[in-house]
């Protein structure tokens, strides 16, 4: 009968130990063994209002969300921030240029004043009043913008209204969040259903597809600012 060789079964007896140290590490010690976690359910109380299978889901669920609110979270809090200062630079050049749309009275009285100037030395020199020329700027002539003011106006207050709509949907969105995780009451069982119902919402009105569009918004409301802002320099 042949022996068996002692370093063989030596290797052996290492690989075993070194095995159930990983099975002890990696089971035994994880935070997902729920059969470990919480004790067995009575027979006939598997669906009970604090049974297992309640627990082990809030449990997977607030991993879940957690790691999903928070990178939608961080998302939300750069493109606020970046909306507002936004929305506050297009303001600035907005409240400059919306004037060009209306009639410019001071330049008028100036205008006018100027007219009647040479009027009264034109008197005092005996020349003709006829020869001077009249006033371009009168108030009974109806007044029409020019067409670049038309287009800069326009495409700012297109940018701001999409900077300021993309803001006010990032702060909703953050509500949404804050109540999407703020902790239920009741059992286990209760905070299941409370939380599948949250979850089910979230996903009926495409929550995480209204944040991915929140960029795409302030990317349109730069790009036409930047239109707009190539006009408003071209007669310089």
């Amino acid at each position: 009968m042949k022996r068996s060789n002692p370093t063989v079964r030596e290797g052996v007896k290492t690989t075993s130990n070194r095995i159930a140290l990983v099975s002890h590490e990696f089971i035994g010690n994880d935070s997902y063994d729920y059969e470990q976690k919480y004790p067995e359910d009575a027979p006939f109380e598997e669906a009970a209002p604090a049974a297992r299978v309640w627990r082990t889901y809030n449990d997977e669920s607030r991993n879940h969300d957690a790691n999903m609110v928070e990178e939608s979270r961080d998302n939300v809090d750069v493109l606020l921030v970046f909306a507002g200062l936004f929305s506050a630079v297009v303001t600035t050049f907005v409240v400059q240029t919306s004037q060009s749309l209306q009639p410019d009275y001071a330049a008028m009285s100036a205008s006018l004043l100027y007219e009647s100037v040479l009027v009264q030395r034109a008197i005092a020199n005996g020349s003709p009043v006829d020869t001077i020329a009249p006033s371009p700027l009168n108030p009974t002539i109806a007044f029409v913008p020019a067409t670049t003011d038309v287009w800069v106006n326009g495409l700012w207050f297109t940018s701001l209204f999409l900077s300021l709509t993309t803001a006010l949907v990032a702060v909703l969105v953050k509500q949404w969040l804050h109540h999407y995780v703020a902790l239920p009451s009741g059992t286990p069982r209760d905070r299941s259903f409370t939380r599948q119902f949250r979850y089910a919402g979230f996903q009926k009105w495409h929550v995480q597809v209204i944040i991915g569009l929140l960029p795409v918004l302030m990317h349109l409301a730069l790009a036409i600012f930047l239109s707009g802002l190539v006009i408003f320099l071209q007669p310089l």
